[in-house]
C-alpha cells in the first residue's frame, strides 16, 4: 500500500487554505515516507513539478539525495517544456501558413493558461485539435518538419478510422508519439459527440512562450478535460489538478457548462470529476456549479468508489468488461447508454484490422470480426 506517499502527494496538490495545507504537509513529512516510491508515484501521476515546487519550502525535511533528484527532474521537465513549446509554435505556424486551422490544447498550453508557468505541469507531448478533412495535408506538412506517422494506415482503413477514431500520432526526432493530432475528443463509441467546428469557433487566444496561439475556451476546457479524465478513470492526479484550477476561475460560465452538459448527456461525468477534485484535493465546488450541474445519487456513489481506489498500484484495465460497465454508469440517459453499447459492439478499429487481414472489397465484414471479438471477450468473463 502507498498510504503515506499517496496522502502526501494529495496534500501537495491540495486546494486547502495555505496554512492548513502547510501544516498537513509538515506532519506528513514526519511520517515514514519511502522517497523512491514517492518520486515514482509523483511521476506516474504527472505532478513531479508540483512536488518539487512545494517541497522546496520544506527542504530541511527532505533527504538531500532525494531533493537533488527532485530538483534535477524539475529542470529536465522545464527543458522539455521549452523544447515542446518551440516545436508547437513551429508546427502551428507552418500549418496556419498553409491555411489549416489547428488548435493546441493540454500540455504546455494548459501549463501556461491554467498554471501560469510552463515549469509547473509535467511535459509530455504536443496535442493539436484539427478538422478531419485536413489530416492528409497535415501529414504532408509535418513530414517536412521531421514527423512521420507512428502507425501508418492503408487508405481504406484510414477513411474508416477518421469516422470511428479520434487521433493520429507522429514520431519526431525527440521520440515516438511526440505529436498527436485529434479530430475528435474521444473515440466515437463513447457517444459524447462534441462538435469540433463549435470548439474552434469558441476558441480563445493565449500565449505560449510569448507566442499567441488559439486554444479551447475555459468552459470547453472544463468539458474536454473532464471527459478525458473520465475516459482514463481519473487515474492521474494531474487531471484533477487541472480541473480544480479551472474551477477556481471566477469568470467560468457555469450556466453555459450546465446547458452543454445536458445536451451532451455528460452531467454525471462532470459531477463525478468535480466530486473527485473535492474529495481528493479539497477543491471547492462553486455554488453556481451546484446550481447548474445538480448532483445525483449515482454520481456521488461513483465519486466515492473511485476516490477509494485512488493510490492503488493497480491501473484500471480499459479493455475489461468492468471498465465498460463503469463508462455506462457515467451516462445519465438511457439513449446514450444504448448508443455507447451499439457503437462499441459494431465499430471495428485497428485491433480488428490487425487481427484479420481482409481485402478492401470485404472491408465491411470487419463489423462481424468486431462482434465476434467482443462476444469472445464476454464469454471469458
Amino acid at each position: 500500500m502507498l498510504v503515506n506517499e499517496w496522502f502526501l502527494l494529495r496534500a501537495i496538490c491540495s486546494e486547502r487554505d495555505a496554512d492548513e495545507r502547510r501544516e498537513q504537509i509538515f506532519n506528513l513529512l514526519h511520517a515514514a515516507i519511502r522517497w523512491p516510491v514517492l518520486l515514482e508515484l509523483a511521476d506516474r501521476h504527472g505532478v513531479q513539478p508540483l512536488l518539487y515546487q512545494t517541497l522546496a519550502n520544506f527542504e530541511q525535511l527532505v533527504p538531500a539525495e532525494q531533493f537533488l533528484t527532485l530538483k534535477q527532474n524539475y529542470r529536465t521537465n522545464l527543458h522539455k517544456a521549452l523544447v515542446l513549446s518551440r516545436e508547437l509554435i513551429r508546427i502551428v505556424d507552418a500549418l496556419v501558413a498553409k491555411g489549416i486551422e489547428v488548435m493546441p490544447y493540454k500540455g504546455v498550453v494548459l501549463a501556461e493558461s491554467v498554471y501560469g508557468d510552463l515549469s509547473l505541469r509535467q511535459a509530455g507531448d504536443i496535442d493539436l485539435l484539427i478538422h478531419a478533412d485536413d489530416l492528409a495535408r497535415i501529414r504532408s506538412i509535418v513530414r517536412d518538419l521531421g514527423y512521420t506517422p507512428h502507425l501508418p494506415l492503408p487508405e481504406v482503413q484510414e477513411r474508416a478510422y477518421l469516422k470511428s477514431g479520434y487521433e493520429y500520432a507522429f514520431d519526431g526526432a525527440a521520440g515516438p508519439n511526440l505529436l498527436e493530432v485529434q479530430w475528435a475528443i474521444q473515440p466515437r463509441f463513447y457517444a459524447a459527440d462534441l462538435d469540433m467546428s463549435e470548439l474552434f469557433a469558441r476558441g480563445k487566444q493565449v500565449a505560449v512562450a510569448g507566442h499567441a496561439v488559439k486554444t479551447l475556451s475555459p468552459e470547453d476546457s472544463f468539458l474536454v478535460l473532464s471527459l478525458h479524465a473520465a475516459k482514463h478513470v481519473w487515474g492521474r492526479l494531474i487531471w484533477l489538478c487541472d480541473v480544480a484550477r479551472l474551477m477556481r476561475q471566477p469568470s467560468l460560465d457555469w450556466k453555459w457548462i450546465g446547458s452543454r452538459a445536458r445536451v451532451l448527456g455528460i452531467q454525471r461525468t462532470l459531477r463525478v470529476t468535480m466530486g473527485l477534485a473535492n474529495r481528493l484535493l479539497s477543491a471547492t465546488i462553486p455554488a453556481a456549479a451546484n446550481e447548474f450541474l445538480p448532483e445525483d445519487k449515482e454520481s456521488e456513489d461513483l465519486a466515492e468508489e473511485i476516490a477509494n481506489y485512488g493510490g492503488s498500484e493497480k491501473a484500471h484495465d480499459v479493455e475489461s468488461v468492468a471498465y465498460f460497465r463503469l463508462m455506462l454508469r457515467l451516462r445519465e440517459r438511457r439513449a446514450d447508454r444504448i448508443r455507447f453499447v451499439s457503437r462499441l459492439i459494431f465499430t471495428p478499429g485497428p485491433n480488428e484490422w490487425a487481427a484479420v487481414r481482409l481485402p478492401s472489397t470485404l472491408f465491411p465484414l470487419y463489423r462481424v470480426v468486431r462482434l465476434s471479438r467482443v462476444t469472445a471477450r464476454l464469454m471469458r468473463v
